[in-house]
């Protein structure tokens, strides 16, 4: 996938810039073109002779030197992609904030390609907080994050901030080629997070859905090349994707009615953890406490996925999720098959890691022709890559 490939490499002052000569020779295995730019500091921890003879390509570092001037606008045209690795914590602040002091940074600035980025720091620089913030303006601006490894650092710790491994990273760039336009021209519908009842203006019953599932699900497909609207319940996640379409709801019925004006999809994947029970009035001042109980009458809500199922045509893709505590795999095929769904995603909150609040999830796949697919515990990034590989497989 990566053969006549054009792959212009930034790298910027690292240790983990050793391991770049081995990337760029696996890039050239593969049939890529290679042109390398690399900041001054790099070049204290690997050699432009090196990097010029394994790329076949010479490499740059100036803007201009005593000869010469260097067309980063041209290097940012060439490209299909711009992979910066290793990024520094530096390089990192440089890209968020748009400071151009080097020619990396000024042909980032007037690149016209993807750009990829492969993080390399130590893992309490990693964690810092102003880190954390240039990384979300990173992605936000469309750039890919390669996520960090998990290991031995260079300050002699264990933990995260390792940059991923040259055969990662060419994986990551062979994916990313793979499924860029996989689903361009397609309309992806997606839900995600709690919905919150009122019961007066103050208290609510809700549940405790990060969104993460479903925020993650709206990026993949975003990635693919979706239009993707993203109707989401009250959550503190932030669309990293600008081409993603966000409507903000906090009830079950307004969330019903903005999934209804959306049903013109290709794909709709139901996330969302939709309450089943909304109080029956709703109190216009806070309620006060008494000396005897409370009682609340409930009403059931309108059923998202179940109105969407019921309307579909067989050209439409629908999944649906199932949160289990018992009896499990039972509970999801009824689902599937009284929602009308294609697949239906149950995850179980018997499984350590998996469900509400955490970073990571352990699904299984029910599809309508009976089968399944099961998955091991992994980041809800590469579950709802798991998962859109699914709808894209069905499609």
């Amino acid at each position: 996938m990566l053969a006549g490939k054009k792959v212009l490499i930034g790298i910027s002052g690292s240790i983990a810039a050793y391991k770049i000569p081995l990337l760029v020779r696996q890039l050239v295995k593969e049939g890529a073109e290679v042109r390398i730019v690399m900041t001054e500091a790099s070049k204290a921890f690997v050699s432009k002779l090196t990097l010029s003879t394994l790329s076949k390509s010479p490499v740059l570092d100036a803007l201009f030197d005593e000869v010469s001037w260097s067309n980063h606008v041209m290097l940012g045209r060439w490209a299909d992609v711009m992979l910066v690795a290793p990024l520094s914590c530096n390089t990192l602040s440089k890209m968020a904030t748009g400071l151009c002091d080097n020619l990396l940074m000024a042909t980032y600035l007037s690149a016209t390609c993807p750009v990829v980025v492969a993080p390399a720091m130590d893992e309490d620089m990693w964690h810092h907080a102003s880190t954390k913030q240039n990384l979300s303006t990173l992605a936000a601006n469309r750039v890919l994050i390669i996520p960090v490894e998990h290991g031995e650092l260079a300050s002699g710790l264990i933990g995260d901030g390792r940059m991923a491994e040259p055969e990662r990273i060419v994986q990551f760039l062979t994916d990313f080629f793979e499924t860029r336009h996989q689903l361009s021209g397609k309309k992806a519908l997606v839900t995600a997070g709690p919905t919150y009842e009122a019961i007066d203006p103050v208290r609510f019953i809700g549940n405790h859905s990060s969104g993460k599932m479903g925020y993650s699900i709206a990026e993949e497909l975003a990635k693919r090349g979706a239009d993707v609207v993203l109707v989401s319940g009250p959550v503190s996640c932030e669309v990293k994707n600008k081409a993603i379409k966000l409507v903000k709801t906090t009830s079950a019925d307004q969330m019903f009615e903005s999934c209804l004006a959306n049903k013109d999809f290709d794909i709709a994947v139901m996330a969302a953890a939709v309450a089943d029970y909304t109080p029956v009035e709703v109190a216009a001042q806070k309620l006060k406490k008494k000396d005897e109980g409370l009682t609340i009458q409930l009403k059931k809500t309108r059923d998202i996925l179940a109105a969407i199922g019921k309307e579909k045509s067989d050209q439409q893709i629908l999944v649906g999720f199932a949160l289990e505590t018992e009896n499990e795999e039972e509970n999801a095929k009824k689902k599937l098959v009284a929602k009308n769904a294609d697949i239906i995603v149950l995850n179980s909150l018997n499984d350590q890691g998996a469900g509400f609040k955490n970073d990571t999830n352990k699904v299984t796949l029910y599809y309508k022709n009976q089968t399944h697919k099961t998955f091991d515990l992994k980041s809800k990034e590469l579950v709802a890559k798991d998962i859109v590989d699914a709808i894209t497989e069905l499609m």
